[in-house]
């Protein structure tokens, strides 16, 4: 009796082995047969991509666009471009950003996030001054000589 569960317990485990290579063999076979569709697909979606950017850049360019290139800038994240109307004429009278598309392509979720806080009127305008120690450079000076002992006493 003891013999028999050993006998079938071994049957049930060379089984299972079996199984697990036979299905190793099978996804691989599998993963190899979908190889080409997967590089196509890479392929065709790295040229949409790339038309996509390609398009971005161009579209200040072409002849529906609806703003002067000469005062549109391009940003790149979050926004395409930022254009500055008026500004040819030295009088800047508006700001607008513009999101580029093509193809299928949709606004991302933060590109919405975006537009909600433009169209809310949560935009401001911020001045930032350098602090001047930062832009004069410092009054020690810079000379590289070996006499580093007044600056780091502990390491020579």
């Amino acid at each position: 009796m003891v013999s028999v569960v050993v006998v079938t317990v071994v049957i049930i485990l060379i089984l299972l082995i079996l199984a697990y290579y036979l299905g190793r063999i099978v996804r691989d076979r599998y993963w190899e047969s979908q190889i080409e569709a997967i590089r196509q697909d890479a392929i065709k979606r790295s040229r949409a991509v790339l038309g996509g950017q390609f398009s971005e850049q161009l579209a200040p360019y072409l002849p529906d666009f609806p703003f002067s290139p000469t005062e549109c800038r391009f940003i790149g994240k979050p926004v395409d471009f930022i254009v500055f109307k008026g500004m040819d004429g030295k009088a800047i009278s508006e700001v607008v950003f513009v999101e580029v598309k093509s193809g299928k392509s949709t606004l991302s979720s933060q590109e919405r996030a975006l537009r909600e806080a433009v169209k809310s009127g949560k935009v401001t305008w911020h001045e930032y001054a350098v602090p001047e120690g930062v832009t004069k450079g410092k009054e020690k000076s810079n000379r590289r000589d070996n006499n580093l002992s007044d600056e780091f006493p502990d390491k020579f």
